[in-house]
């Protein structure tokens, strides 16, 4: 069977990459910041996408230079803050920092703390976690994850961020980190993200790895293009969503 040619059955634990991955950033902070705009900004509008493409871009710099040894905080909402304020001054945006003042971008920076969720993301979850134990690990702080999980009802058995290991994935300090607080070997963790960087940098510490395509994550020539280890690819696993991946383990449990 494909499920235990893969090893799925002696997986313990499965870690979540959270932004993008079990949560839908791009979809809730573009409504968002169009209705924090003060009229600025039109719902569904391309400047509306513009500005939180943009906003995340500054996320990825950041987390690319930290991770490799830069200057940076490790906490994601002072990060987000710091980026938000940086784009204000730049011609293109300058106009809506007139409207938006301190308490306003206090309100646009928590916009991250309550993000939609995928429609499979609590089902899959759900099923999961009858089978394995289920974490994040993801480069948000910790109360930053706290609060989505609060928020959206996501059933985490632990959350792992980042800023307690001192980097941010990909750097292989963060990996080590959370095998090592599992007590767990690394073939018996699983990383399951919708960005191949992420699985990358998780396989090179021997975690297994699950991609999960997602619209909004990876070039569309990327998701396209992954696909299992046995097929030539670069991933232990590719499946559609959390239920299919639910559905295996399930089966590779039993088998």
């Amino acid at each position: 069977m494909m499920s235990t040619d893969l090893g799925l059955r002696e997986i313990d634990a499965c870690l979540f990459d959270v932004f993008g991955t079990v949560l839908d950033w791009h979809s809730t902070v573009t409504r968002q910041v169009a209705r924090l705009s003060k009229g600025l900004l039109l719902e569904g509008s391309q400047d509306a996408v513009d500005f939180a493409e943009e906003w995340r871009a500054g996320y990825y710099a950041h987390v690319k230079r930290v991770s490799q040894g830069g200057e940076g905080t490790f906490n994601a909402d002072i990060m987000h803050r710091q980026i938000l304020d940086d784009m204000l001054t730049t011609p293109r945006w300058s106009h809506i920092a007139e409207v938006w003042g301190e308490s306003d971008r206090e309100d646009l920076t928590m916009i991250w703390h309550n993000l939609d969720a995928y429609q499979d993301t609590i089902p899959g979850l759900t099923e999961l976690k009858r089978h394995v134990n289920i974490l994040a690990l993801s480069n948000g702080n910790f109360r930053l994850l706290l609060d989505l999980a609060k928020n959206q009802g996501v059933p985490w058995d632990g959350i792992f961020s980042s800023e307690l290991f001192g980097s941010y994935k990909p750097n292989q300090k963060v990996y080590q980190s959370a095998a090592y607080h599992l007590s767990l070997p690394p073939h018996k963790i699983a990383m399951v993200a919708a960005h191949r960087f992420d699985l990358i940098a998780a396989s090179s510490v021997g975690f297994k790895t699950i991609y999960v395509p997602r619209p909004a994550e990876d070039s569309r020539e990327v998701r396209e293009s992954m696909c299992s280890k046995k097929d030539g690819g670069e991933v232990d696993l590719v499946v559609k969503d959390f239920e299919e991946l639910a559905g295996l383990i399930r089966e590779a449990r039993r088998s």
